[in-house]
């Protein structure tokens, strides 16, 4: 959507040091690594003060700048709007835009399967719809906005994902961007070093049904017993998910699980659909049942949603297939870790056909004072779901390793290690044909360098 400095002055409430006000933009941006020519660079303050990279994208080829202090040394070309804070001022540019549009949004909040039940309702709606969807992890106070200043006057719906790490911050994004359609996947114990308790957590996310449009929709996980309990001060319209009989969509039973995927049975209004849905995970079927809720809602025929949902793959680092040499299938789930997420990857993992099952798990982070206790649990919870041996990666992981040793593994079948890349050494030293591994951790774990470890001295693909 292409805006003039006038324009983008008056909605972020700044003065014009200088540039011309008829001066277009089409393009934003906050990394002065990343610039494009012509587009205009927010200045925002956070570990590193924006100001200070100005010149940077100038040189680079911006247009303009939104600051919030002035900057000498630019020529007088250069545009420049002065605000009071430039991190509300793109917000504020970014709330414009959408109240200009037509576009709906449709936002997707809960504790795991946010980015893959985002993908594919966005992948389901295009099949009629033209779809916006926020890119990459833009799902915070800075991601949203420039999302939505992507939005392009043909754009007919907006599908985002709203995230936090504490209160208050799901809020602001339903400021920014009110819902049309609010989405829970489910509420579990994640960011917990940044909330006394479960119900507040639950609170925290309860914020997005607070901040939908009174003639908006809440599908919900109607198998999830906090999202159930938020939904109580839902009074609109709701749509449920999941196996219980009362959803309005639902799965039929556990579905049969292979190296292709998971094989579904669905039941909408009467009706009862198999399908081929190529994840790895049981837990993945409330994402398809999420996104599945959305596409019905605006029409979207069964038939088109099948075909989407046989045709998706996890996202990278989230449940990605990988054969190595010889005979080895690697599980890289890199991208992040939790209790809830690690429990189900060893369930459903620990139902496919292994001579041996290794799992190589990083320090689950964030989880507060409880960090421990959830760490031995998921150790029981592997040897329970017939895992053969153990790597961790970490000092809590260290009580994944206590609790695999208390549920009977053997001493011999666990081995730590504080690196990733020494896990992954020692690993590659005692793979076998028939192997399945699966490698999980918290991003600061840095567990992908085990997985390009493995593909690089045994070519995965």
């Amino acid at each position: 959507m292409e805006l003039n400095l006038a324009q983008i002055a008056r909605w972020t409430e700044g003065e014009i040091l200088q540039g011309s006000p008829q001066l277009k933009f089409n393009f934003y941006n906050f990394d002065s690594r990343l610039t494009q020519r012509s587009e205009l660079f927010f200045a925002l303050k956070g570990q590193r003060d924006g100001h200070d990279f100005v010149l940077d994208a100038y040189k680079k080829g911006a247009g303009g700048a939104v600051v919030s202090r002035p900057i000498f040394g630019l020529p007088s070309d250069f545009a420049l709007v002065k605000v009071k804070d430039t991190l509300l001022a793109l917000q504020a540019l970014a709330h414009q835009v959408l109240l200009s549009s037509k576009a709906k949004i449709v936002a997707i909040t809960g504790s795991v399967g946010k980015t893959t039940t985002k993908e594919l309702t966005a992948a389901m709606l295009a099949s009629r719809y033209r779809v916006l969807k926020s890119e990459k992890n833009y799902n915070n106070e800075i991601g949203l906005p420039l999302t939505l200043l992507r939005l392009s006057p043909q754009d007919e719906i907006v599908v985002v994902e709203m995230a936090m790490r504490g209160p208050g911050q799901i809020k602001k994004l339903t400021e920014i961007a009110p819902p049309d359609v609010a989405v829970l996947t489910g509420i579990h114990p994640v960011h917990l070093e940044f909330f006394p308790s479960m119900e507040e957590l639950a609170k925290a996310k309860q914020e997005i049904l607070l901040g939908t449009k009174r003639e908006g929709v809440a599908i919900l996980n109607g198998d999830d017993e906090w999202v159930m309990k938020m939904a109580a001060i839902w009074s609109g319209k709701r749509f449920l998910f999941g196996f219980a009989d009362y959803c309005q969509l639902k799965a039929k039973r556990i579905p049969h699980l292979d190296f292709n995927g998971l094989k579904v049975e669905v039941e909408f209004k009467g009706h009862n659909f198999n399908l081929r849905f190529p994840f790895f995970y049981e837990s993945s079927l409330y994402n398809l049942l999420a996104a599945w809720s959305v596409a019905q809602l605006f029409s979207i025929p069964a038939d088109e949603i099948i075909r989407v949902a046989e045709s998706a793959h996890p996202e990278p680092g989230r449940g990605q297939l990988f054969h190595l040499d010889p005979d080895i299938k690697l599980i890289d789930d890199t991208y992040n870790s939790n209790p809830y997420a690690l429990k189900e990857a060893l369930r459903s993992l620990g139902k496919l056909p292994a001579k041996r099952r290794l799992a190589v798990l990083g320090d689950m982070l964030e989880l507060g004072p409880q960090a421990s206790f959830f760490h031995r649990e998921v150790g029981k919870k592997l040897v329970e779901y017939n895992w053969h041996l153990l790597f961790t990666v970490g000092e809590l992981s260290l009580e994944i390793a206590a609790g695999a040793k208390e549920a009977g593994l053997s001493q011999t079948s666990i081995s730590s290690f504080k690196d990733s890349l020494l896990a992954a050494e020692a690993l590659d030293k005692i793979l076998e044909p028939g192997d399945l591994v699966l490698v999980k951790g918290s991003r600061a774990m840095k567990m992908e360098k085990v997985v390009d470890y493995l593909k690089a001295k045994r070519g995965g693909q």
